[in-house]
């Protein structure tokens, strides 16, 4: 079977060089070659699903030597046709190794391109004394085993390194004595420390707060003791008072931060507030919201969208199709809406939900119909995204942990003039098996994007769903 196209992030093997930062460096213990002298040379084996994460991986593991299995190319051949990601990063391998052997068989050790890179060539299958299929049973899987193993077997001076993001495979791998390891370029380490976009300040000097009610904002050095990121929000506290402002560090000022009410949604606690703030900024292009179900995400982000319809030709809402137990959705019945249906019904219930603030009279009730109805809201996989311009729209993407980096920058990418991306989701709740809490496109974007003046990011902790769900979140 082929893996699965959202392969994980990709794992760099380590430089001969401590310097070479951004390196990962390979979990094995140094070798004695058959002559006595000790060798660092590493042999990198890939599997499918890291060239359908990151096409270039072959090109990330330094001076090292990188093979793949001809059953790897097998599955490429799978994934060669198609409008998503995985199909654009099959192509994108497939030319790459088309380019490399040109003049060359690809059975031979060719130099990749760089002075400091290894050599590339493909594994064909070929007998050995232990066979992965006779153990595991007759699979692909299997057969990128055997060709590994089958490598390990000729290179007994150096390591040979299988690397997958699929965990069984890893763990079959080291069942049979061979190294295995994640693609881990991209992976975030301190998750626990990720960016949350806000903080809490205690005993802030009352002529500060006093200043941010009474002008709205005050100079940020009353406060803040360092440059604080752009776009951070605080919870100010004196002996008495308190106050919501935010960085602004293009006027280089704290502002005052109040619960304003987005399409008749009113923010419910200090996050939220914060949450709503940078939505509805214009001067905020990029905004990131993280947090556990019941958060209010996306209500937050269609809210404000809602409310600032005026300013955009469409509001797309999308998210990622993540078919249930690894089937494609063709397998649904019906034509290509009835399939949808149910992977987008959560994005139709949070609509409802503000639809129902109002009066089934209310011109805003009939607005709502009347922006479906003329397609100026449109709700819609993400893939029926991928491949446009985006222009003077408000873009939602929920559920982005399910997407990888390279994803997100596709759909960052996208952007033009007078538009505004936002991405929302729960990196602790990932639906596709490649993916972890480290890897995905939402963590690697919070990451990444922090302190950006275009771009504000706010972590979400407080469920506001409803009490029977807080008890889920909390004790179960």
């Amino acid at each position: 079977m082929p893996k699965a196209s959202k392969a994980t992030p990709n794992p760099k093997a380590e430089s001969a060089s401590a310097e070479n930062k951004g390196a990962r460096t390979a979990k094995v213990k140094e070798k004695i070659s058959s002559n006595g002298q000790a060798t660092n040379r590493k042999i990198f084996v890939l599997d499918t699903s890291v060239i359908l994460y990151d096409h270039s991986a072959a090109q990330n593991f330094q001076e090292h030597d990188v093979a793949i299995p001809i059953t790897v190319l097998e599955e490429l051949d799978n994934f060669k046709k198609g409008n998503d990601i995985k199909n654009f990063e099959a192509r994108e391998f497939i030319r790459f190794i088309d380019k490399l052997s040109a003049e060359h068989k690809l059975q031979d050790w060719l130099p990749l391109n760089g002075p400091t890179k290894g050599k590339f060539k493909v594994l064909m299958n070929e007998s050995q004394t232990l066979d992965a299929t006779k153990i595991f049973g007759d699979k692909n899987d299997h057969w990128i085993l055997n060709s590994a193993l089958q490598l390990q077997q000729e290179q007994p001076d150096n390591h040979v390194v299988l690397v997958t993001k699929d965990i069984n495979l890893r763990l079959k791998a080291r069942a049979l004595n061979l190294i295995a390891e994640d693609y881990e370029t991209g992976k975030i380490q301190d998750v626990a420390g990720l960016y949350t976009g806000n903080d809490t300040l205690e005993d802030v000097p009352a002529n500060a707060i006093n200043d941010l009610y009474e002008q709205g904002y005050c100079e940020s050095s009353k406060v803040l003791k360092s440059n604080p990121a752009d776009n951070h929000y605080y919870v100010l506290k004196s002996f008495k008072n308190s106050v919501l402002a935010y960085h602004n560090s293009t006027e280089g000022q704290l502002e005052r931060v109040d619960k304003a009410t987005a399409y008749g949604i009113k923010p419910r606690n200090a996050e939220q507030a914060f949450a709503l703030h940078a939505l509805m900024n214009p001067s905020i292009k990029l905004v990131s919201v993280q947090g556990v179900a019941g958060t209010g995400k996306t209500l937050l982000a269609l809210a404000s969208a809602l409310e600032q319809r005026r300013e955009y030709k469409q509001i797309y809402l999308a998210r990622p199709v993540v078919p249930l137990s690894n089937k494609d959705i063709g397998y649904l019945p019906g034509d290509i809406k009835s399939k949808l249906n149910p992977y987008m019904e959560p994005l139709w219930d949070n609509l409802k939900y503000i639809q129902n603030q109002f009066s089934e009279t209310s011109k805003e009730y009939q607005k709502i119909r009347e922006l479906v109805d003329l397609e100026k809201l449109v709700i819609t996989p993400l893939a029926y995204i991928r491949g446009r311009s985006l222009s003077n729209i408000f873009f939602i993407v929920d559920e982005a942990q399910n997407l990888t980096p390279h994803e997100v920058k596709t759909i960052i990418s996208r952007a033009g003039e007078n538009t505004k991306i936002v991405f929302t989701g729960d990196i602790y709740q990932i639906d596709t098996p490649y993916l972890d809490s480290q890897s995905n496109g939402l963590s690697y974007l919070i990451d990444r994007a922090k302190n950006h003046p275009l771009y504000a990011h706010i972590t979400l902790l407080k469920g506001e769903r409803s009490e029977l769900a807080n008890l889920a979140n909390e004790l179960l």
